[in-house]
């Protein structure tokens, strides 16, 4: 099945692993067949295995020529997945442009990625 789940069709939401719920959520977006889906911090509360589950599952949706807005502070995630990334620090734009340039930027590896003080 598309997204993973279906092998859980017959148990209730509330019953279903926090991976599973949040990939349930992704399914119900999917239902109304969108070209746009937003996804704010899909990653948020997985463990290591759900999160690989969760990029083949972004991947699957991107293959299928939809578009993805994903917010998430999974750096290593967002690096991986996304051909664009605008990277904010406390509300403000700070970059934008490749996954590439985005981590070579100086604000980003204060902010981010190394001598930042947050």
């Amino acid at each position: 099945d598309y997204v993973g789940i279906g092998k859980l069709a017959d148990c209730k939401a509330r019953t279903l692993s926090y991976g599973d719920q949040r990939r349930l959520e992704i399914a119900r977006a999917l239902a109304t067949d969108p070209q746009l889906i937003a996804l704010d911090e899909p990653a948020a509360g997985m463990n290591a295995t759900e999160k690989v589950m969760l990029r083949e599952l972004i991947d699957r949706i991107r293959n299928d020529n939809r578009t993805i807005l994903l917010i998430e502070h999974d750096v290593k995630l967002v690096m991986g997945l996304c051909d664009r990334v605008t990277v904010l620090d406390y509300g403000k734009q700070i970059a934008e442009g490749t996954p590439a340039d985005v981590q070579k930027n100086e604000k980003v590896i204060e902010a981010y990625l190394g001598t930042g003080g947050h």
